[in-house]
C-alpha cells in the first residue's frame, strides 16, 4: 500500500528540530512516535500522473490533517523510499520526505494523534534509547541521518543532493535481537550475517540499536 511521510524541520538557537507526532495506541502503529504521514488516497492523485507526485500531495495533506501545517508539495525533497519486511503486519511502501515548518501553530486532533513535541534528533534518539518513547526502524534511521545536520537549510540542501534511497527490508532473528538490513548489506541475499563485506542494517538488540551503512546506497 502506497504512503507518504513528511520530516517538518525548523530551526532553534539549540539547534535543528524535527515535529514528532505519538499515534493512537488503537491504530496501526499505536503508541509510536512517528513524522506526519499515511496512505496515498485516491483524492491524492487528482492533477498528476506519477507516484512519487501523489505522494508529495499526500504528505502535505497528512502534515495539515495531523499537526495543523501548510507544506507546498512542490517544495518537499524527496529522500528515501522504505518497505517494510514481509513479517510486517500492515506493509505501507513509503515515500519519505523532508520540508521546512511555516509560521503555523501545531495543532493535533486528540484523535488519531495523541500527543506532538518538538524534538531534536539527538534528544528523540536519547529518549528511545531509554525506553521513554518508541521508535519504528525507518523513524530511528532517519534520525540518526538528521544528527548530521545543524540547520533546515544544511539539512534539505544535503538531503536533496543525494539519490533518493531505497530500502526493501528484510529481517532475522539473532540470538541477541531482531536485525534488518537492506541492498548494499552483505547479508541482504545470503542471509549470512556474519559474512565479510559492506553492512547496511539496524540490529535492535537489548543494549540498544546499532546502525551500520557502510554499503548504503
Amino acid at each position: 500500500m502506497p504512503a507518504a511521510t513528511v520530516v517538518v524541520l525548523r530551526d532553534t538557537d539549540e539547534g535543528l528540530e524535527t515535529l514528532m507526532l505519538r499515534k493512537n495506541s488503537k491504530l496501526a502503529f499505536g503508541g509510536m512516535w512517528v513524522f506526519p504521514g499515511g496512505r496515498v488516497d485516491d483524492e491524492d492523485w487528482e492533477g498528476v500522473d506519477d507516484d512519487v507526485a501523489a505522494a508529495r500531495v499526500a504528505a502535505a495533506r497528512e502534515a495539515r490533517e495531523e499537526a495543523n501545517l501548510i507544506l507546498d508539495p512542490s517544495g518537499l525533497v524527496l529522500f528515501a523510499h522504505w518497505i517494510p519486511p514481509s513479517i510486517a503486519p500492515k506493509r505501507f511502501a513509503t515515500w519519505f520526505f523532508a520540508g521546512r515548518a511555516g509560521d503555523e501553530t501545531v495543532r493535533i486532533d486528540d484523535g488519531e494523534i495523541v500527543e506532538m513535541e518538538w524534538m531534536s534528533p539527538a534528544n528523540c534518539l536519547q529518549r528511545h534509547h531509554q525506553g521513554e518513547i518508541e521508535l519504528v526502524p525507518p523513524t530511528w534511521v532517519t534520525l540518526h541521518t538528521l544528527r548530521a545536520f545543524a540547520t533546515v537549510d544544511t539539512a534539505l540542501t544535503e538531503l536533496d543532493a543525494r539519490p533518493p534511497r531505497h530500502h526493501a527490508t528484510r529481517a532475522v532473528k539473532t540470538d541477541r535481537g531482531l536485525v534488518v538490513r537492506w541492498e548494499g548489506d552483505v547479508a541482504f541475499d545470503s542471509g549470512d550475517m556474519d559474512a565479510e563485506g559492506p553492512r547496511h542494517r539496524l540490529e535492535m538488540f537489548d543494549d540498544g540499536y546499532h546502525y551500520h551503512d557502510s554499503g548504503a546506497l
